[in-house]
């Protein structure tokens, strides 16, 4: 390559490879390991031919991430280097040639181990008499983020070990296959996004700043080196290995001793064969010379030690028959096409089945049922379907339409303009039970206070509830069944869920879940029509003249009241008591009525809620954006933009003094 293509070529790849690697360490990874890989070794071959072009920020010259803010800096004192990728036996065999070099002017005999290279997130685990006292990322190599309080979660890591010991040691957290599918599954069900691989998932759960949500993701971890041990000396890395198992670490399992290079290429290509075999996840297989004093001697360069490299696998990409387009119910109601696949293993994993998306997803790749896909996983990232094979179609393929109703309840489905998914409209569709009864009991819904998540799974699981109204149903007996000892409970929670009975009616209508009706719109929702059966009746015109009320909002709340379900479960909670009209205000105070105010920056005595319903009681409206319609702009402390905006246009900008005149 020329030098001036060269340098342009240069100025394309450090950016981009800045970008992706940010991304990577902050958990999100948005290119394919191989394709960053491959993009990575064209740099530094380009670095190599001419030296001259490496800058100071490339990608080359640097060491791991930064330090995520609101974690405890720690100073490794024995640096967690990177290794060096290869991606061919070639370059394995060069860097012998290279090792027998240094074997032979050292008089030492030269031995390798192969291990598997683990997905996942390094951390270095220090331990005093024994005891496990400090635990850090890898961070940057030199400077790592203090996860302790998070380690301390992960069980596979020995509190207290079988010799009062010094002793800092290296491992590799991670998630396992199983562990990882089930995780993301879950997640896919909660309409949460998924992880894109395990390491991601592992890494973004480790560096969480709350332990307990660390405490909730399956994290394992392997150890794989010695850092430092001021109380023992090791002549051999895999004898190290296997005093580290003495003591009580989990070590990775997969370690082979080689006594040359052909054998080390053997152990690597059997990793590989066996990937499917292993329960976590790996990209490479790393290679190791075995004599620590030997290592010694050959010694590292900044970023990583000249006496180890690690072989990368490419990506793996399988063909398999699509045999069915299903859809999954999520717990928002969202409805997922999923492809059920002739089974076939990826990358050490059997797939089966696979998130097809939405309905634009499977137009933009024009996949039928019955077609030859191909279905790629490199690593554990997510498996989808990258090709269609459109010349083996037999014309016997079918064309996939997205299902007009909900394929658990028969409700109707529902795709709003600007949206990709399709959702459930019903009400009562056991798929949404658990996330609809948390909303209908949260604070600006029902209010019922003492119905926690896990109390609610509880109920569901030992069937005492099937929809919304049976909570009203509850007795005693049934709640305090649920906790040892739990009487005083279970009255408290009748108490809440009696009293729930009572509140206005633009919480019920809050709490019913309608798609785009949150608080500010049930509350005009109540006001204007003052009762649940005139809500009810409510033509669509009549509701998207309301404010507040667009058309998107309007159709929303107009198609949901003409479901069965809908009507069946405000007939249910009528029987129970529930009330159904709206609260009527005694000596009406509008003074707001017509202005609509913008809240800014930070207020000392209100909150923005609290500032909202101050305003929304004297008949305002609040908007999140400064226009020409707006009235006033309430600006705190540090306000922004909007001020700045408001000032601008001449907006009137008030202060939280001279708000607290007005409402007086």
């Amino acid at each position: 390559m020329e030098l001036e293509k060269a340098k342009e070529r240069v100025e394309e790849l450090v950016p981009l490879l800045k970008y992706y690697t940010q991304m990577y360490f902050d958990d999100k990874q948005v290119v394919s390991d191989y394709e960053y890989d491959m993009l990575m070794k064209e740099l530094k071959g380009i670095e190599k031919e001419y030296p001259e072009l490496i800058r100071k920020d490339s990608p080359t010259q640097k060491v791991g991430a930064s330090i995520k803010k609101g974690f405890e800096k720690v100073t490794h004192e024995i640096p967690l280097q990177s290794l060096q990728d290869v991606f061919s036996f070639d370059e394995v065999r060069e860097f012998d040639e290279r090792m027998q070099k240094a074997a032979k002017e050292n008089g030492k005999e030269l031995k390798y181990v192969v291990e598997t290279k683990i997905d996942g997130l390094s951390a270095a685990l220090e331990y005093k008499n024994g005891v496990f006292v400090k635990g850090a990322t890898r961070g940057n190599g030199v400077v790592g983020e203090n996860v302790t309080e998070n380690l301390k979660t992960i069980k596979t890591i020995p509190q207290k070990l079988k010799e009062p010991i010094d002793i800092t040691v290296r491992g590799e957290v991670f998630i396992g296959k199983e562990e990882f599918e089930k995780l993301n599954a879950d997640r896919l069900m909660d309409e949460e996004e998924q992880f894109a691989n395990a390491r991601n998932a592992a890494a973004g759960s480790l560096r969480q700043l709350d332990s307990k949500i660390t405490a909730k993701r399956p994290l394992d971890i392997y150890i794989f080196n010695v850092q430092k041990s001021d109380s023992i000396k090791f002549t051999s890395h895999y004898e190290s290995l296997k005093y580290l198992e003495k003591l009580g670490f989990n070590v990775n399992p997969v370690k082979i001793l080689c006594n040359n290079i052909e054998e080390a290429i053997k152990a690597i290509e059997k990793i590989g064969k066996d990937r499917e075999k292993i329960s976590f996840g790996i990209d490479g297989a790393v290679v190791k010379v075995d004599d620590l004093e030997l290592r010694e001697k050959i010694g590292t360069t900044y970023k990583t030690p000249k006496w180890a490299v690690a072989y990368k696998y490419p990506p793996e990409k399988k063909e398999t028959k699509l045999l069915d387009i299903v859809c999954q119910v999520g717990r928002t109601g969202a409805i997922t096409p999923m492809a059920i696949l002739e089974p076939v293993v990826v990358a050490g994993s059997k797939i089966s089945k696979t998130t097809l998306h939405n309905e634009d997803y499977i137009r933009q790749k024009d996949i039928k049922i019955g077609d030859t896909v191909v279905i790629q996983k490199a690593g554990d990232v997510i498996p989808e379907v990258v090709e269609v094979k459109k010349r083996r179609r037999t014309g016997e393929e079918k064309k996939f339409e997205m299902p007009k109703t909900c394929p658990v309840c028969g409700a109707q489905a529902v795709r709003e303009i600007g949206e990709a998914a399709w959702y459930c409209n019903g009400i009562e569709c056991p798929a949404k039970l658990y996330r609809g009864i948390i909303h209908f009991a949260s604070r600006e819904a029902m209010d019922i206070v003492g119905l926690g998540d896990a109390i609610i799974e509880e109920l569901i699981n030992r069937g005492l509830i099937n929809n919304i109204t049976d909570l009203y149903k509850l007795t005693l007996e049934d709640i305090a069944s649920l906790k040892k000892n739990g009487k005083k409970f279970a009255q408290n929670l009748i108490n809440s869920i009696e009293a729930s009975k009572h509140r206005d009616l633009y919480r019920l209508i809050n709490a019913l879940g309608i798609r785009y009706v949150g608080v500010k719109t049930a509350k005009v929702l109540a006001k204007t029509y003052g009762s649940m059966d005139k809500l009810i009746e409510a033509s669509y015109e009549s509701l998207y003249m309301r404010d507040e009320v667009g058309k998107i909002i309007a159709k929303s709340v107009y198609d949901f009241f003409r479901e069965e379900q809908t009507i069946d479960v405000i007939n249910k909670l009528k029987e129970y008591g529930v009330n159904m009209e709206a609260e009527v205000a005694e000596g009406v105070d509008d003074r707001f009525a017509g202005k609509t105010f913008v809240l800014t920056g930070t207020l000392e005595r209100y909150s923005r809620d609290e500032a909202s319903e101050i305003i929304e009681k004297f008949g305002g409206k609040t908007s999140g954006t400064v226009s020409k319609k707006t009235s006033y702009v309430l600006a705190g402390e540090a306000a922004g933009s909007k001020l700045t905006k408001a000032q601008s246009l001449g907006i009137q900008v008030i202060s939280e003094a001279e708000f607290e005149e007005m409402i007086k």
